[in-house]
């Protein structure tokens, strides 16, 4: 059984997690950002662990492209893991989207308890994309779990040079799917319309929400 605190998508919506590693460099942030926000804008709902790193930065790119979010969590629903990630966890409600457990209230997470919240994550989703992950990384957990449930699994390359890369570089070796670009893999995921345009109270508010509809994060580039 699972644990829900929020509201659940649609069930006819089609989710994607995106998961990678704690500590990304700025490529795999830019990245992670760039297809989260490309993938929400366009109506999917991205799915994540709630971790720091790759996951906190898919939740935040789905939510400031106007789209929505799911974060399946190693603790229970009521104190979200990390203590770190608890403003995350605020929005994420605020936003009308959900946290998911099989973790009852009260739940402190073990340390198998983040590879077994893996399978939930690909289990709540279409496909999995990894951004950025070096070799022994726990997000590889996460993908020995999605194919297993016969779910398909993207990876973004990276520099050969790049350790946070070579786990990414390794899943597409053995067979993952690469992301050459972010429209490349719009067109796979039949994603290729034009996002749904939010409008805001004022023309400002409204050319604010196009622009985060079209990736646009930065405050100084959305001056």
């Amino acid at each position: 059984s699972l644990y829900v605190m929020g509201s659940l998508p649609d069930a006819r919506s089609q989710t994607i997690a995106i998961v990678g590693s704690r500590r990304p460099t700025a490529y795999g942030r830019s990245v992670t950002e760039e297809i989260a926000s490309a993938l929400a804008s366009r109506g999917v709902v991205i799915v994540s662990g709630l971790a720091l790193g790759v996951d906190a930065i898919a939740h935040t790119a789905a939510l400031e492209a106007g789209g929505h979010t799911l974060a399946v969590l190693p603790s229970g629903v009521d104190d979200p893991y990390p203590k770190s990630n608890h403003s995350l966890a605020r929005r994420i409600l605020q936003n009308g989207d959900a946290l998911i457990s099989e973790y009852e209230p009260g739940h402190q997470p073990q340390r198998y308890d983040f590879v077994l919240r893996n399978r939930i994550v690909t289990g709540l989703s279409e496909a999995v994309i990894v951004t950025e992950a070096n070799l022994r990384s726990g997000t590889l957990s996460t993908v020995a779990h999605a194919l297993d449930q016969g779910k398909a699994v993207y990876a973004v390359p990276g520099p050969i040079t790049s350790p946070l890369s070579a786990g990414c570089n390794r899943l597409i070796a053995q067979g993952a799917t690469p992301i050459t670009s972010v429209d490349e893999l719009l067109e796979q995921l039949g994603l290729t319309e034009q996002p749904t345009r939010k409008f805001g109270d004022s023309p400002e508010e409204s050319a604010i929400l196009a622009l985060l509809g079209d990736g646009i994060s930065e405050g100084d580039e959305l001056l």
